[in-house]
């Protein structure tokens, strides 16, 4: 799976989980809203920058972003 869907999966997922809206959720990181939306459909080659402001409006840290299966597998040599 291509990195940027897999980024954009886990935004959507963690959004989800806070119950905010795309509008909310870009609005608390400091994002425009389509920009938002276009990266949680994989459509974005996502800066480490907005990632952090993301984690940081959805109230996660880095380390839990990328503690995901989807994340983990590629590191252990999966496919």
């Amino acid at each position: 799976m291509n990195v940027k869907i897999k980024i954009g999966q886990r935004v959507k997922e963690l959004r989800l989980a806070a119950k905010m809206s795309q509008k909310d959720a870009a609005y608390a990181a400091d994002l425009d809203r389509s920009y938002f939306a276009n990266i949680e459909k994989g459509g974005r080659n996502i800066s480490i920058i907005n990632i952090e402001k993301i984690t940081i409006a959805l109230n996660v840290t880095l380390q839990d972003f990328f503690n995901n299966d989807d994340f983990n597998k590629h590191a252990r040599g999966s496919k």
